[in-house]
């Protein structure tokens, strides 16, 4: 599994979420924690490392980093109204 990091900027984001979208980017984060590369899809040109997840109330761009430790980092999200 990967150590899940975000700022707070991406917290407020979050937390400001309405709870319908919320609770889907809970559920969706959870599966991109275990599985980044299955639950999310490339983020322009696949480099394996920059993703994109694509949900019905929101899309965040994450950050996939394997060295020194596994990290997932939230660098963006965007509820989509």
């Amino acid at each position: 599994m990967y150590e899940l990091r975000y700022d707070p900027t991406v917290e407020a984001v979050w937390d400001s979420l309405p709870e319908e979208a919320r609770n889907e980017f809970d559920r969706a984060i959870l599966a991109a924690y275990e599985d980044p590369y299955g639950a999310t899809e490339p983020y322009g040109i696949d480099d394996g490392v920059t993703r994109t997840l694509v949900l019905t109330h929101t899309v965040a761009v994450l950050l996939i980093s394997h060295v020194p430790r596994k990290i997932l980092r939230i660098l963006q999200i965007t509820h989509l109204g």
